[in-house]
């Protein structure tokens, strides 16, 4: 089976290659032991486990097909233990950024109300008592589906709310600029995260802390690059400006 950085391929669809990193595997044995006490077989506890990674695939779907509707490359996803990450590149235009990132959300939007008829169509026909653990599925799938909605809505860089934010930002500030300020608020976020993990004592909102502030810093240091090659591109211009007064006095 073909692997790339320690992820394994499994499947191509409209171009876009999804990887699974092998990581994965060491948090679905501990996810399903949690879980195992919900239901009345491990193998209820495993279905749900990649119950949400197949919503979570469909989110990064909508990035990655959205991406590339306005001109943008999007050929791969990777799932890994805290989700997934769709590698889209769109046009550097503020729309373009908007929908390829608000795509993602609008899935969990579009899954909420199929998600809700297929839960009370269940309930309808008893699976509550007579298929429980079916049902505990379903329902928790729905739970699920709702909460990476709002989580993923939430203004962090570089979670899709922030990253929604530095596009509509984008239009009155720039691409620079709206950059900067995104990225101060994910840092912002992240040490909420961080109190929030201490209070917790929670090793997982940790983690996710850590890989949030992470990647702040990253988009921080590309907004400083962008200004440095933006000023750079100024007084190039400028000094092709003045050549020809210069030839002239020559």
């Amino acid at each position: 089976m073909p692997t790339q950085g320690g992820s394994i391929r499994l499947f191509r669809f409209a171009g876009i290659e999804v990887f699974l990193h092998w990581s994965w595997f060491l948090v679905a044995v501990y996810e399903v032991q949690v879980w195992r006490s919900t239901f009345s077989s491990p193998a209820w506890a495993a279905i749900l486990y990649v119950g949400l990674f197949v919503l979570v695939t469909m989110h990064e779907f909508g990035h990655a097909l959205a991406c590339r509707q306005v001109g943008g490359q999007a050929n791969r996803i990777v799932l890994w233990p805290l989700g997934g990450i769709a590698f889209v590149n769109p046009p550097p235009r503020a729309g373009a950024m908007l929908w390829s990132i608000a795509a993602g959300p609008l899935v969990n939007v579009a899954l909420v109300p199929i998600l809700t008829f297929v839960l009370h169509t269940a309930k309808r026909a008893g699976w509550a008592t007579t298929n429980g653990d079916a049902y505990l599925v379903l329902l928790w799938l729905w739970r699920i589906n709702l909460g990476l909605l709002l989580f993923n809505l939430l203004p962090i860089y570089p979670l899709d709310g922030g990253q929604i934010l530095r596009a509509l930002l984008w239009f009155p500030l720039g691409q620079i600029r709206s950059l900067f300020v995104a990225t101060a608020v994910g840092f912002v976020g992240g040490g909420v995260l961080v109190l929030g993990a201490i209070w917790e004592q929670s090793i997982w909102i940790g983690i996710m802390a850590f890989f949030l502030l992470s990647q702040a810093a990253a988009g921080w240091r590309q907004a400083q690059y962008l200004k440095m090659e933006a000023a750079e591109e100024l007084r190039v211009a400028r000094d092709d400006s003045r050549l020809p007064e210069k030839k002239a006095a020559l």
